[in-house]
């Protein structure tokens, strides 16, 4: 009878005594919850990536040119740094477009294309003596409004495409032959590509035949 007694006071006891194993349970479930809610430390920056400029390998390529067609990483000065790079676009094929055209009619004028009546003024004018004869004559500063009017005209679809139309930089719809009327993409990218080289190609080239024509004064190909 003294046995069962203290046997049943012995399993009471151990009822109300902690349980080693349930106090690791807990651990274990606290640590859990603790790496769950813990916030991940941010990853650390990527170093950034050296690319070397196509076209002058010696500088670094400057990155907003990517995507623009006529792409080749020269931009020696990093304008496209700080000015938008639509402008930039604009800027150059416009002077590329002037280009084109200066070194056309300059050659021209001295292979003997007239438009015929010439004034008496003007006989005898080569392309770098015409400057002069007709800055005496007054016919310059026409041009010269001339061209100011059109550069006004122009600037206001320049502000728009800037401010978010959707305008192509250098695009007025002139293409009266219809070399882009349904072309793809790749045509049309392909068309302006042609363009961007002979407009760069043109640029280089009238400030050569300026300086050669100087140089000699004799007529076309001033060698």
């Amino acid at each position: 009878m003294k046995i069962a007694l203290y046997a049943s006071l012995v399993a009471s006891a151990a009822a109300f005594a902690p349980s080693s194993n349930g106090r690791a349970t807990s651990k274990l479930f606290e640590d859990a919850a603790a790496a769950v809610e813990a916030p991940a430390e941010p990853a650390a920056p990527a170093a950034p990536k050296y690319v070397a400029s196509q076209a002058l390998p010696f500088l670094e390529y400057p990155p907003n040119l990517a995507g623009y067609v006529g792409d080749a990483g020269f931009d020696p000065l990093r304008f496209s740094d700080f000015l938008p790079m639509d402008f930039l676009r604009e800027a150059e094929l416009k002077h590329s477009r002037q280009a084109m055209l200066a070194v056309a009619g300059f050659a021209a004028v001295d292979c003997g294309l007239r438009v015929y009546p010439v004034p008496e003024a003007y006989d005898g004018l080569t392309s770098v003596t015409a400057h002069d004869a007709l800055v005496q004559q007054g016919a310059m500063g026409q041009i010269l409004l001339w061209v100011s009017l059109a550069e006004v005209i122009s600037s206001i679809a320049v502000v728009e495409m800037l401010q978010g139309s959707g305008r192509a930089p250098g695009y007025f719809g002139f293409d009266p032959v219809g070399f882009l009327k349904g072309a793809s993409k790749e045509k049309k990218e392909e068309m302006e590509l042609k363009e961007l080289t002979n407009g760069r190609l043109a640029m280089l080239a009238f400030s050569g035949m300026v300086t050669q024509a100087v140089l000699t004064q004799g007529p076309f190909p001033y060698v």
